[in-house]
């Protein structure tokens, strides 16, 4: 377990630092938005793995051989059935560092769920409010504002899409068609389910490279993916217009998808200058649209992925296989 503590601590560094950089300004994610996503999951999830692991095979090694010993030794240590001395000051540090960590993430993940919720529940009372149901569309509410606005709000079988009566005066029948299209697939394919963990990944660990380019990367990629789904209802013309024509909003104060807590969209009302450069790139994908990753490379990426997840899983608990 010595030398597994060691390996464990090493990806950690590799998927903290290089690993996330380098996927970050690889361009072949566009061309495959799913297999970026799952390689970015597996990440982070293993990122994370490797990090408690590494701090407590290590701290475990002197009452241990490999994890379900150590873990046995330590009950034992609890129970006062066997003297803390046999651990060491050091490796007690390793192990409550270990323990902290992972109640930490853990924390951090019902926070930011219970702040998204919250969010969410007084974004519904206010749409209740201030919106009126669409006559055309079912799960679809209408807010009276002159900028181009839409974004869905997740919430089982009350969610709803969201659009403001400005953008329904600008687009043709299609285009809307288009938009709908989006922010619906955000709701099926569950994309709130991502930000929600990736949100959480990154408030928990806002100093690690990983959470924030994943952060950062999960938004651009759930985009991409409700563009892919919205090109099997429209042509590419068409959802091409809708976006630079919600893209095209400045200025007007009104809140955007992104700082809706657990919602995802397209509402572009004011951004910053990040929120311009995703912008940008979404439209360049769709105007100079590039081959998809062939199946055997989509195959190897994910293989990759499930590699990383099974290394630290494997180094954990495989008994006796590293001593």
């Amino acid at each position: 377990m010595f030398w597994a503590s060691y390996f464990l601590a090493a990806l950690a560094v590799i998927l903290a630092w290089p690993v996330p950089v380098f996927l970050s300004r690889a361009k072949w994610p566009a061309r495959s938005p799913f297999t970026a996503m799952v390689l970015w999951q597996s990440i982070a999830l293993a990122g994370g793995l490797s990090m408690i692991g590494a701090m407590l095979t290590w701290g475990l090694e002197p009452i241990g051989d490999n994890l379900a010993q150590g873990l046995s030794g330590l009950w034992d240590i609890l129970m006062q059935r066997r003297s803390v001395a046999s651990l060491g000051l050091v490796h007690v540090f390793a192990i409550s560092a270990a323990v902290l960590l992972s109640v930490h993430l853990v924390f951090t993940l019902l926070l930011t769920y219970y702040r998204i919720v919250t969010g969410r529940r007084r974004h519904r009372d206010m749409l209740n409010l201030l919106s009126s149901p669409s006559v055309d569309t079912p799960a679809t509410v209408v807010i009276p504002h002159p900028s181009p606005v839409a974004y869905c709000l997740p919430g089982g079988a009350k969610s709803v899409t969201v659009l403001s009566d400005g953008l329904m005066d600008i687009l043709t029948e299609s285009e809307l068609s288009a938009v709908l299209t989006h922010e619906k697939a955000h709701l099926s394919q569950h994309h709130h389910l991502l930000l929600w963990a990736f949100a959480a990944w990154r408030a928990a660990l806002p100093w690690l490279p990983t959470s924030q380019l994943a952060q950062h990367a999960v938004n651009e990629l759930i985009e991409m993916l409700a563009d892919d789904e919205a090109l099997k209802r429209v042509d590419r013309p068409t959802l091409i217009r809708a976006v630079a024509i919600v893209g095209s909003a400045t200025g007007s104060g009104a809140e955007t998808a992104a700082s809706l807590p657990g919602s995802s969209g397209t509402a572009v009302t004011g951004g910053g200058y990040d929120d311009e450069i995703d912008m940008a790139a979404r439209l360049s994908r769709l105007l100079t649209p590039r081959p998809p990753l062939s199946g055997w490379v989509k195959a190897l990426i994910q293989a990759a992925a499930v590699l990383l997840l099974a290394v630290p899983t494997v180094l954990l608990f495989a008994p006796g296989l590293i001593h």
